[in-house]
């Protein structure tokens, strides 16, 4: 099974995890309450981190999914390090707003992509990764709504799901628990139904001093290929 084919496979789940990383709101009663509460919670955490483990489809057969994401919303940064599945255990994959950086460990390389051709080429929807730390411009090809909510007070799950206006109708839902107000679950759905991804949402934490240069840090030795 090649790396490069998962990697684009994986590129799928980075929508994902940007939503995520601007996730932790307080409590609402319809899916718009909630986007506007996570864009201003957003405003208020200078770093995330959390880590998302699952099954996903990655070239047509079920894999597991492991990794840690970290990010600094202000600055549109992530950085994604996996453990799994195994062709890309010790990868990393720095996002900016500019490009896209993939550490492939196997040959110690550094792709270097531009974000827009990043994009295009791992088929995102036309989300726009450069607007991640501004939710309502993330978003603004989304049509999102609540779709239930579970639980007694204190400890209410609300589901939501986002269909890109597009045209596709791929489907992305995300379950917000109250308690901490952070997501614990996401799940990708196929036009035809199907469950693609089943990601579960754990370690989350907001405002652990990350640096800029700690999540832009890759081997120095690896060999720079720009695409």
């Amino acid at each position: 099974m090649r790396a490069g084919a998962i990697l684009r496979g994986v590129k799928t789940l980075l929508p994902l995890t940007l939503i995520l990383s601007l996730a932790g709101v307080a409590g609402a009663q319809s899916a718009q309450d909630i986007l506007t509460r996570v864009d201003n919670a957003q405003k208020t955490a200078k770093d995330v981190s959390f880590r998302i483990s699952g099954t996903a489809a990655l070239e047509s057969a079920a894999q597991k999914v492991d990794f840690t994401v970290r990010a600094i919303p202000a600055q549109n940064l992530a950085r994604l390090q996996f453990a799994a599945p195994d062709a890309l255990a010790d990868n990393i994959v720095v996002a900016d707003k500019n490009e896209v950086r993939q550490y492939l460990f196997l040959t110690n390389q550094v792709t270097v992509t531009p974000l827009s051709k990043a994009s295009q080429g791992a088929g995102l929807g036309g989300l726009d990764f450069t607007q991640f730390s501004n939710t309502a411009s993330l978003l603004k090809g989304y049509d999102v709504k609540l779709l239930g909510t579970s639980g007694a007070a204190g400890s209410r799950v609300y589901q939501l799901e986002a269909t890109p206006r597009s045209g596709s109708t791929d489907r992305t839902r995300v379950w917000i628990t109250e308690a901490g107000w952070r997501p614990t679950r996401v799940q990708l759905v196929s036009t035809a139904g199907k469950t693609v991804a089943d990601l579960t949402i754990s370690a989350y934490k907001t405002n652990s001093g990350l640096s800029a240069a700690t999540l832009r840090n890759l081997p120095k030795d690896a060999q720079v290929i720009r695409q």
